[in-house]
């Protein structure tokens, strides 16, 4: 990590702008997309229709332990990075070949989903929903892999913000636009028709095409080598050197710095964000108030703040930019303890929501381009899903007793604790920060 800016002229801007309309970049925003809104239906989505359903707070609470998938990925990753399917792969490709069978199976496990009653099918519910988040989990690996290898290392942060952008995108849909569907056509035609974007990501592969670790995946076998020998060489390549080189190339203090920061530098955010969903819905707003906010204010708020990512970036460098966008996504905390004090106010969850976006949006293509760049391409699918999964635990189990905290500290005095749980991940970025400006190595 550096926090050493470059210099930014109008000349520059420019550049850096028509970066976003490489066809790349495009395609990551398509990527964006399918990986994106799976999430929201399990989260946000979810926990609205729960809450419209009479489920109560602590249950919400704890339902985002369906997403435990999210958090385990890393255990499977090095397959998918490592193993060809057969016929698919000839045809597509080994990230591809991943991507369109797993696509398909993700579009089917959410019809099932929005076809189980919470109320009456609660075990049907949560198995369904299980199976989404691993499904989703799996493809996160293959796109998270597939993006940061198709963009050239000067796309990279436009490629990152444009997939963040379309993630995003695929939030909103998700969100506000099943929450839409559902009130015209009923839950389960609106979680049906909302797994159709799964084709984005299937039709942005296509546009992209393969990619080279597709073709060098495979092994060739060493002459005069044993079956077990190759093997052995296979597991080890695939299980534990990933894991190795992160470690060997970050020092061992520095590697542990690095997962400890990814941990928990968006826990405070998460825990806020996992109960917006019951305070809405408490503070009496209605379905068109909670469309409209998100609609006309939240998601023109992510786009200004996704797009100014990357020449954010070029001007601050990295270290600073994680800073800078750590403290803002901390402050935005306390907008939701105002929104709880003022109450049922449609300007006020307008400009909360708006000013949550932004931030969110610069805050999260600054750290996910950090994630990328710390990914080495011999092991992309697996050193990403290891810091994503990490990353993922602060959201899930880190989080998932914010119902109990909202229920015994209601929810001005709620939101002013995840205010204070986001210090501890400015601290492990100090620390990195220091490191990396004054030691041998760079992190």
């Amino acid at each position: 990590m550096t926090s050493r800016a470059v210099s930014f002229s109008p000349v520059a801007a420019a550049r850096a702008l028509g970066l976003y309309l490489r066809p790349r970049p495009l395609a990551a925003f398509l990527l964006g997309i399918s990986s994106g809104f799976p999430l929201t239906l399990l989260l946000a989505t979810m926990t609205y229709w729960l809450s419209k359903v009479g489920v109560d707070k602590k249950t919400i609470g704890f339902a985002v332990g369906l997403t435990t998938p999210y958090t385990l990925k890393f255990l499977w990753s090095p397959l998918i990075d490592r193993l060809r399917l057969p016929v698919l792969d000839g045809l597509l490709g080994q990230r591809r070949a991943w991507l369109f069978l797993v696509g398909l199976l993700l579009m089917g496990a959410i019809w099932q989903l929005g076809h189980s009653d919470p109320v009456t099918q609660l075990g049907r519910f949560a198995a369904w929903a299980i199976i989404v988040a691993f499904l989703s989990a799996t493809q996160d690996i293959v796109i998270d892999a597939y993006r940061i290898e198709i963009l050239p290392p000067e796309q990279l942060a436009h490629g990152t913000a444009l997939n963040q952008f379309g993630y995003r995108t695929g939030n909103l849909l998700a969100g506000a636009g099943t929450v839409w569907l559902a009130t015209q056509h009923g839950w389960a035609a609106a979680y049906s028709l909302t797994g159709l974007l799964v084709l984005c990501g299937l039709v942005a592969a296509l546009w992209a095409g393969d990619t080279a670790h597709s073709r060098t995946v495979a092994d060739a076998p060493r002459s005069g080598e044993p079956v077990p020998a190759r093997l052995a060489r296979w597991l080890n390549d695939t299980l534990v050197g990933p894991f190795a080189e992160f470690f060997r190339r970050n020092g061992v203090s520095g590697a542990l710095l690095i997962l400890g920061f990814v941990l928990i530098y968006k826990l405070g955010d998460a825990m806020a964000n996992i109960m917006l969903s019951p305070l809405i819905v408490e503070l009496g707003f209605t379905d068109d108030q909670y469309i409209a906010a998100n609609k006309l204010v939240g998601f023109w708020a992510l786009i200004a703040g996704t797009a100014l990512a990357a020449p954010f970036l070029s001007l601050v460098g990295m270290g600073r930019a994680l800073i800078i966008t750590g403290v803002l996504m901390m402050v935005t905390n306390l907008g939701f303890a105002v929104l709880a004090m003022v109450g049922n106010d449609p300007v006020v969850l307008g400009l909360v929501i708006g000013l949550e976006n932004f931030t969110s949006g610069l805050g999260l293509t600054v750290f996910v381009t950090y994630l990328s760049g710390l990914s080495n391409v011999a092991y992309t699918a697996t050193q990403f899903a290891l810091l994503s999964s990490l990353a993922a635990v602060g959201r899930t189990w880190l989080s998932a007793p914010s119902g109990i905290l909202a229920e015994n500290l209601g929810w001005v005095g709620f939101y002013f604790v995840t205010t204070l749980v986001a210090l501890p991940g400015l601290v492990l970025l100090w620390l990195i920060w220091r490191r990396s400006n004054t030691g041998p190595q760079s992190v």
